[in-house]
């Protein structure tokens, strides 16, 4: 990235965090004192407010990012860059709607530094209705902000399939890792890589750059598909790279407690571990493994130590960006490197 996209990429962060405000007084000021559904406003706010910032923002940034790189100057006007902005937090805040909920499935106990949602005083399964009331305000923006232009329709669709496409993918999680059928044959390459594309891959990767697509006026069939070739690997290695980190993360960078190993989730690290086992060291996943007691998630990470799945991971990880590079130069075509590259460049080693 060289100075002045680094300086344009700084100026859009700095936008994209300043406008977020703006977007919590749009859904929600107008009826905070209304007399029939003021206080269901109210709890709307503190849901948003709670919920929405505090990640690391690559999704929403990587929809005015990708504009930037695909938009002619002419097209990158004052209004169209606000509408990115725009989009970008309602990829935001479809992360926030699926986080929410995945929490309370997960029963997980802290998101981004802080407690879960679900588990704050006064809330409980309560926040089932909270992530769909922030899946609801991502369709009230798209209405107020992209009404009237060409890709408000396209956008619409993208959104829709996306959701039904994430929705299909933590079901088949869910039915994966049911939590009194330890069964670990179900652990397959087949199973993992169809998870974690229908789970992560489309509304991590592909979403927010399939959006800016269509706002820049990228509509073809080729070019879409193209591009969802690129960003779905991606989004595998991604969340190849979450389950590892939420083995071996640093609770103080990933913010938050992985609990993937208690859970009976299908990861990554499982999957590859069940491929080097001894029928000895299998015996000892089949007795620990989806078990909440500490010391026995505690067996099965030492077990990934002395399996060498650190190692594993790190050489997957070289393997995985070779690959993505070779896939880049092959299918990028019309569509510039960089939309790609940068992405690339802020999952590839992360920490968190």
């Amino acid at each position: 990235m060289n100075p002045d996209q680094q300086r344009r990429s700084q100026t859009d962060s700095r936008e994209f965090d300043g406008i977020f405000p703006q977007i919590v007084d749009e859904l929600t000021k107008d009826n905070l004192h209304h007399p029939h559904i003021g206080d269901a406003i109210k709890r709307l706010r503190e849901v948003l407010e709670y919920n929405t910032p505090g990640g690391k923002r690559n999704r929403g940034l990587s929809v005015i990012g990708s504009l930037r790189e695909l938009a002619r100057p002419e097209q990158q006007t004052p209004d169209q860059c606000h509408r990115a902005l725009v989009v970008g937090w309602c990829v935001e805040l479809l992360q926030a709607f699926f986080l929410v909920a995945d929490d309370i499935m997960d029963q997980s106990i802290t998101r981004r530094g802080q407690a879960c949602w679900y588990r704050r005083e006064g809330i409980g399964l309560d926040a089932i209705n909270d992530a769909f009331l922030l899946e609801a305000t991502i369709y009230r923006l798209l209405a107020k902000h992209i009404r009237g232009q060409p890709y408000y329709l396209p956008l619409l669709e993208l959104f829709l399939q996306v959701s039904y496409q994430t929705e299909l993918g933590q079901s088949l999680d869910l039915m994966t890792a049911q939590p009194d059928k330890i069964e670990l044959e179900r652990f397959t390459e087949q199973r993992y890589c169809a998870i974690v594309r229908y789970k992560t891959a489309f509304y991590s990767f592909y979403l927010p750059v399939a959006a800016a697509m269509y706002m820049a006026g990228i509509d073809t069939e080729t070019e879409h598909s193209n591009a969802k070739a690129i960003l779905l690997e991606m989004g595998e290695f991604f969340q190849i790279q979450d389950d590892f980190l939420d083995c071996f993360g640093d609770p103080e960078l990933t913010g938050k407690i992985g609990t993937d190993i208690e859970d009976n989730k299908c990861s990554w690290i499982v999957v590859q571990a069940l491929k080097k086992v001894t029928p000895e060291q299998r015996k000892i996943l089949e007795e620990c493994y989806g078990r909440p007691e500490p010391e026995k998630v505690e067996r099965v990470k030492a077990l990934y130590e002395e399996l060498g799945m650190p190692d594993v991971f790190r050489d997957y990880e070289e393997e995985s960006y070779q690959r993505l590079m070779g896939l880049i130069d092959k299918r990028a075509n019309a569509i510039p490197k960089d939309v790609f590259l940068n992405f690339a460049r802020k999952i590839y080693k992360r920490q968190k």
